[in-house]
């Protein structure tokens, strides 16, 4: 593991720890604003509604390239996760929060369990045949990518899948 690695996992498993130094912190981070928020209310009931999870927390699976790790920007991609992925198919790559708990169980982060469990005793519709990853801590220049191309193709999936609801879990 290499030194970066290191350092950025240590980090944050000292913010973790300590939240105050991680409020410290936030207050010296400059954030990206918005001055409106894209914002579609539901309309329909969840029991007949098509669910899918996007979650920033690093998920892929195994068999996917990891997300990349060695840009201190971040990155911009996501990763495509089938609904039908067995346990222990996938991973976490991401150095900027501690998720030592997820990878115990991946429902902190990703709840697809849950989120069958939902399906199968009828709280919703159906769940989506796919979910979609991205890896949270994106900074510029890669901001513009996320925003203009990766997070757009997603919508765009999830609109051809006729997906209802989304469940976004941060990381």
């Amino acid at each position: 593991m290499d030194a970066k690695t290191l350092i950025d996992q240590w980090l944050a498993k000292l913010f973790t720890r300590f939240p105050a130094l991680f409020r410290r912190w936030v207050r010296t981070h400059r954030f990206v604003e918005f001055d409106d928020v894209p914002w579609t209310a539901f309309q329909g009931k969840a029991a007949h509604s098509r669910v899918a999870l996007i979650t920033t927390g690093g998920v892929h699976l195994k068999s996917d390239a990891p997300f990349n790790m060695r840009d201190p920007a971040g990155d911009p991609t996501f990763r495509e996760i089938p609904a039908d992925v067995t346990a222990g198919a996938w991973t976490i790559t991401h150095n900027y929060y501690d998720h030592s708990d997820a990878d115990q169980d991946i429902n902190v982060v990703f709840p697809i369990d849950r989120l069958r469990e939902l399906a199968e005793s009828g709280e919703i519709g159906t769940m989506n045949r796919r979910h979609f990853s991205f890896m949270g801590h994106i900074l510029p220049p890669h901001i513009h990518t996320l925003l203009h191309t990766t997070a757009p193709q997603v919508a765009r999936l999830l609109k051809q899948d006729k997906v209802d609801l989304v469940i976004l879990t941060p990381a």
